[in-house]
């Protein structure tokens, strides 16, 4: 499983993202691809993230930015996509689930860890 920290998308994950045959490997690797929102509730978690995805073309939502990585089925990285119970997501060709997604307590922690590892196929 490789999972995509609630990280900003394009100045984190989008950096990251472009060196070079990172993407690619994501596009054919075995593993299940899951990535975590960076937004709830149109907010970003923490930073900037609302004006790098605006300078891009993306509004700032779970949506938008899950449709930004887009399905491997096509041609992006996620398989799967977790978003904050809040929040609704229609991500083509990407299974989304709901889940709170601050980490308030090590329970709460907890149980998007196991939706992640769910929406993988990996059983805990």
């Amino acid at each position: 499983m490789v999972l995509l920290a609630p990280s900003n998308p394009v100045v984190s994950i989008g950096a990251i993202l472009a060196v070079p045959g990172i993407r690619g490997a994501l596009r054919t690797t075995e593993a299940k691809v899951v990535g975590i929102s960076p937004v709830i509730d149109g907010k970003p978690l923490r930073g900037m993230a609302d004006e790098c995805l605006s300078v891009i073309g993306v509004d700032t939502s779970a949506e938008a930015v899950g449709r930004h990585y887009g399905a491997r089925s096509a041609t992006g990285i996620l398989d799967g996509w977790l978003v904050h119970t809040t929040d609704t997501a229609d991500v083509p060709g990407v299974e989304v689930r709901s889940v709170p997604l601050l980490m308030t307590d090590p329970p709460t922690t907890a149980e998007m860890v196991r939706a992640a590892l769910d929406l993988a196929g990996v059983k805990p």
